[in-house]
């Protein structure tokens, strides 16, 4: 965290302000009454390429220098950073290269391709990193990391210090971790304005990443991957992100993939909100009731809103 100051987050916000969101906040009624605690939801669906991720890749494609984008940019990605990195080359006309897993959504492979960038599928989720790696050598591209950078998780501070003003009276604020890049962000702004939040993390039980960094003390590659959470199904941990969450984020739970299908579908009846499984995982977290916050005011991230409809016909 020392790394990673609030003046770096808040420098973050004044370069990326001309090209990403404000996004809003909503409180819930009936997740209040249903958990008892005063719920907010912070809409990040409603970012550009409908999820938080172009808060750090933009971020770090402002802090690269021309050589590195004359070179053009690679990426890896299930999803949502693909579409954020392709739409940040795209406004700064750089070419993009994404390695993306092949069972990622269509959908999301479509709009990576429809901001521009040429598509690679890989179809081991476990060696997709060493796949970027030989893509990054052969084309001799400028990497753009997902999660483990400190420009990246800089960018997604931003979103902490808008939660902080909107809700300077939160006790708990839940975030989804896939690397760990959202969640670093988000806490590192939060811990430094207010050190009494609680900073909670939500993994898939199929995809425990962090859970795993932590128990071990280092960051672990998973041997499998078993959820339909695709935003929150990274191979690893990343070391950065591993050292900020040891130091701001005061716990870590689990859920599965059909408590996130269940907030999934809960969100949309009741909150209007159409938001993926990843962006969900915090609501799966709290209405199943793995995460407390009774009489107390709770921020539920909603990281992202890109939902295949035939995945959410199939679950209807």
């Amino acid at each position: 965290m020392k790394d990673i100051s609030l003046d770096r987050i808040r420098e973050a916000r004044r370069l990326i302000s001309p090209y990403v969101h404000r996004t809003p906040t909503f409180s819930s009624r009936y997740l209040s009454s249903r958990t008892g605690t005063e719920v907010v939801l912070k809409a990040e669906l409603f970012q550009k390429t409908g999820s938080f991720k172009p808060r750090g890749a933009m971020n770090k494609l402002l802090h690269f220098s021309d050589d590195e984008k004359a070179r053009g940019v690679v990426t890896v990605s299930a999803g949502n950073h693909a579409a954020a990195v392709a739409y940040a080359t795209s406004i700064q006309k750089l070419s993009c290269v994404v390695v993306m897993p092949s069972s990622a959504p269509r959908n999301k492979i479509e709009a990576t391709r429809g901001y521009g960038a040429t598509v690679i599928l890989h179809d081991d989720m476990r060696t997709i990193f060493d796949r970027v790696d030989q893509v990054r050598r052969e084309h001799n591209a400028t990497l753009l990391h997902p999660f483990d950078d400190p420009d990246v998780i800089a960018g997604h501070g931003t979103l902490g210090l808008e939660i902080y003003e909107d809700v300077p009276d939160a006790d708990t604020v839940v975030v989804g971790i896939g690397g760990g890049g959202v969640i670093s962000g988000v806490a590192t702004a939060l811990k430094q304005l207010n050190p009494a939040v609680r900073i909670i993390g939500v993994e898939p039980i199929g995809a425990p990443t962090m859970t795993r960094a932590l128990q071990e003390g280092k960051s672990v590659r998973l041997e499998k991957i078993d959820t339909v959470a695709d935003g929150l199904a990274a191979p690893y941990a990343g070391e950065r992100n591993l050292e900020i969450v040891r130091q701001c984020v005061d716990d870590v739970v689990l859920v599965t993939d059909e408590e996130m299908i269940d907030a999934v579908k809960l969100l949309m009846e009741r909150a209007k909100l159409f938001v993926e499984l990843a962006g969900a995982a915090g609501t799966a977290a709290l209405i199943s009731g793995k995460v407390h916050n009774p009489g107390k005011k709770t921020v539920l991230v909603l990281t992202g809103g890109n939902l295949s409809l035939d995945r959410l016909k199939s679950w209807l």
